[in-house]
């Protein structure tokens, strides 16, 4: 079942399905970090897991945001070469 867009993270219960609706809505918020950022500020972070977190966070993102790149240059259209270096 496809759901629509979602407005204000609304989620429409189908047919008294209240299970599939959680479902739902437990995706949409780990989606968004929600769920993660409600687990951080449950308890103190302290300022070394801080500074941790933070650094790994950037890291993984400069990380995703490489291999992004490499993987749209490898699935690149409408080249002369299709596959550089294998000749």
């Amino acid at each position: 079942m496809r759901h629509a867009k979602f407005i204000a993270r609304t989620v429409f219960v189908h047919n008294n399905d209240v299970e599939a609706a959680c479902k739902i809505l437990n995706r949409i918020l780990g989606r968004e970090d929600i769920l993660d950022q409600y687990r951080r500020t449950r308890f103190f972070e302290k300022p070394f897991q801080f500074r941790r977190r933070i650094n790994f966070e950037r890291c993984k993102s400069i990380y995703n945001e490489d291999m992004d790149r490499k993987i749209q240059f490898v699935l690149r259209k409408n080249r002369m070469d299709p596959f550089p270096g294998s000749s």
